[in-house]
């Protein structure tokens, strides 16, 4: 069990504090949202979290496969939904692979990737795509 702290400071503002290592966060609402968009939102904060998580299990499963994958980049895109009440309807992921594969070792990762503890969390009505691009 890990033990995280908010406190909230005011005008739509909270600071985050992970238990073990003391470590903060700062979030603010978005601007579409009453705030003023001067860092992550919370909701920005849960695309985040899934595209480290893939990241994070991904290197995992590369290390088994024999394989480094530093330098790996992913990116997510947020949607909103357009009705009420208001919610993430979208996380489209793009990852971008910087090493040579095997169509075996593609078929790990891709799975590791759609496994990850966040990815498995996140409501099954979020549409949550993952595309590769590999190196070829």
């Amino acid at each position: 069990m890990v033990s995280i702290s908010a406190h909230y400071e005011g005008e739509l503002h909270t600071t985050l504090t992970h238990g073990p290592s003391g470590t903060t966060i700062a979030t603010d609402a978005p601007v579409d949202n009453q705030g003023r968009g001067e860092t992550f939102s919370p909701t920005d904060l849960c695309a985040s979290a899934l595209i480290s998580c893939i990241a994070t299990i991904m290197g995992i499963k590369g290390r088994s496969l024999g394989l480094e994958l530093a330098g790996m980049t992913l990116s997510v895109e947020k949607h909103m939904s357009a009705d009420s009440p208001r919610r993430i309807a979208r996380l489209p992921v793009t990852i971008n692979v910087p090493v040579p594969t095997t169509p075996e070792q593609r078929t790990a990762l891709d799975r590791a990737a759609h496994g990850c503890p966040v990815h498995r969390s996140l409501h099954p009505e979020i549409d949550k795509p993952i595309t590769f691009n590999w190196q070829d």
